[in-house]
Parts: structure tokens; C-alpha cells; sequence
């Protein structure tokens, strides 16, 4: 099986937030976890912006090392297309489309799609994705 991992979930791992161990037991419970490419910019700017600077550093490791586990999936021409229908469909913000539509091309709802952003889990089941998490 895989799971499609969002920002919302995947920072959970690094910062102490509510449902920060849920959001692990979902990571641990799936050996195969997607994301996609513009997730090391938003986790990476969340860690900076939410941890100070003694801890940020370690954080910051530990996800570019957590990262290699993943499969990426890459912003290119379609990603962007559906993300942008996604987006004039749904109202979504522009990340969160790009997510919505990295999931639709990795499998739709044949792959569980974790997140803890509500707004993004409702346009996700609107979508027919499966959410797991929020």
C-alpha cells in the first residue's frame, strides 16, 4: 500500500502539535509514503517559523533525512494543470492544489491521503480522495 502525505501531517513529526502522535502512527504505519515536490518548501519554512533556533537545526535534519524515504512526486506540467483546475474548482489555496493534485496522479482514492488541514480534507473528499487524519 502507499499513503500521500501532506505538509500539515509531515510537520507534525517535527513539531509538538495536537495529534502529532497520530500523525506518526499513520507515517509508521505505511512503508510506502508519497509527497510531493514543493512539500521541502513548506515543511522547511513552517520548521523555521515555528521552532526556535535551538531546535531548528535538528528538526530540519531529521526531515531532510526522514525525506529520503519518500517518493517524490514532481511539479511538472500536468501536476500543475490539474492543480490549477483543482484550485478554480474547489477555491483551494495553491499549495494545497498542488498537493490535491500530486494525490490524483499517484492514484486518486486508491491512495489514502493524510492531512490535519480541514479545509484541504474536505476539498480532498470532494475530490473522491480517501483522507485519513483530519
Amino acid at each position: 500500500m502507499s499513503l500521500y502525505v501532506d505538509s500539515s501531517a509531515l510537520l507534525k513529526r517535527y513539531v509538538d502539535e495536537p495529534d502529532s502522535e497520530a500523525a506518526e502512527a499513520l507515517l509508521r504505519s505505511d512503508p510506502l509514503l508519497l509527497t510531493a515536490r514543493h512539500t521541502v518548501v513548506e515543511v522547511r519554512r513552517n520548521l523555521a517559523r515555528l521552532l526556535d533556533q535551538t531546535d531548528v537545526a535538528p528538526a530540519r535534519s531529521a526531515f531532510i533525512q526522514d525525506l529520503r524515504a519518500f517518493s517524490i512526486v514532481e511539479l511538472d506540467d500536468v501536476t500543475c494543470e490539474t492543480a490549477a483546475g483543482i484550485s478554480e474548482m474547489t477555491g483551494v489555496r495553491t499549495l494545497d492544489a498542488l498537493h490535491l493534485a500530486a494525490a490524483q496522479r499517484v492514484g486518486g482514492p486508491a491512495v489514502p491521503f493524510l492531512t490535519f488541514d480541514l479545509r484541504q480534507a474536505q476539498a480532498a473528499r470532494g475530490l473522491g480522495l480517501t483522507v485519513v487524519g483530519a
